[in-house]
């Protein structure tokens, strides 16, 4: 880097790689400070090089991560995706904030949420749909399991517009019911029934098992049947989504926590078979055949 009489300008590309190899070592060493500060060096001589640069942040953030310091790491990487992009290697970018989510998702799921839906912009810029899709998706279920559900719905519903777009109509229909279950914890019955309504446009999707499934369950909690809501709820088609959205099923409760239970006699009447529920409609038939007094 030093300059004098015979050499004028530093050597930017013959540094970086020299404290590329510095980090290395002091990572393998266990110093990592000092394999930070070569990783931040290296950065810089690839930057000055005004040249496009290999992904320096994963030693760096090795090294952070191993000194708990995650956030910092985190800030890094999100440095060197915008890098990335100023350089025009837009999916290199995507993916590093990928990494990022996941390295906090566990520390700060909120951030997480933000780095994953960063990603899904610059993949869908790129039109790379399905990556968009996949990033979306750990959004909406870390937005999910926060409880954070105004923006879950409006998540889920940008996953469903983009699997409609690319003509996957099937997970059309899951994102159709993740959406519901969450409009239903929010107490709004009107944006759930709104939701079913609106999927009638998607091809196959009325007189599928979903699309009934979805209209037995919005009539148990109109008529606050919590026994026809937990029987819908429990069904295969709702247990095995992804677990985030099957625990929302589990437990969701009618309004008020009412439960419609069926009367003992009509039970055993349905044990009895139908001709022991005729003969007990015949006995209530007869109770007021003296009238009333």
């Amino acid at each position: 880097l030093k300059t004098g009489f015979l050499k004028w300008k530093p050597d930017y590309d013959s540094a970086a790689t020299e404290y590329g190899k510095a980090a290395v070592a002091f990572k393998n060493a266990k110093q990592f400070d000092q394999a930070r500060e070569a990783c931040l060096r290296e950065a810089e001589a690839h930057e000055n090089n005004k040249a496009s640069f290999p992904d320096s942040s994963v030693p760096v953030t090795v090294a952070l991560q191993e000194m708990q310091r995650l956030p910092e790491a985190v800030q890094l990487i999100e440095k060197a995706s915008m890098m990335y992009l100023e350089n025009g290697t837009p999916d290199t970018a995507a993916i590093a904030l990928e990494r990022a989510g996941k390295l906090i998702e566990n520390v700060s799921p909120e951030k997480a949420v933000q780095l994953y839906q960063q990603a899904a912009s610059v993949f869908e810029n790129e039109e790379r749909l399905r990556q968009a899709l996949e990033m979306l998706g750990k959004a909406s279920r870390l937005l999910v399991r926060g409880r954070r559900l105004d923006e879950a719905a409006l998540s889920l519903q940008k996953e469903k517009s983009i699997y409609k777009e690319i003509e996957n109509y099937p997970t059309c229909y899951k994102k159709t019911i993740a959406q519901v279950l969450v409009h239903l914890h929010r107490n709004d019955y009107v944006a759930a029934e709104r939701c079913v309504r609106e999927s009638y446009s998607i091809p196959g999707f009325n007189g599928s098992e979903d699309c009934a499934a979805l209209e037995q369950l919005l009539e148990g909690y109109d008529q606050q049947d919590q026994d026809q809501v937990s029987e819908v709820c429990n069904s295969p088609l709702f247990k095995y989504m992804d677990n985030d959205y099957a625990k929302l099923g589990l437990t969701l409760v009618v309004p008020g926590g009412g439960i419609k239970k069926k009367s003992p006699n009509a039970a055993q009447d349905k044990a009895r078979g139908p001709a022991a529920v005729g003969s007990h409609a015949d006995e209530e038939e007869d109770e007021y055949s003296g009238g009333l007094c």
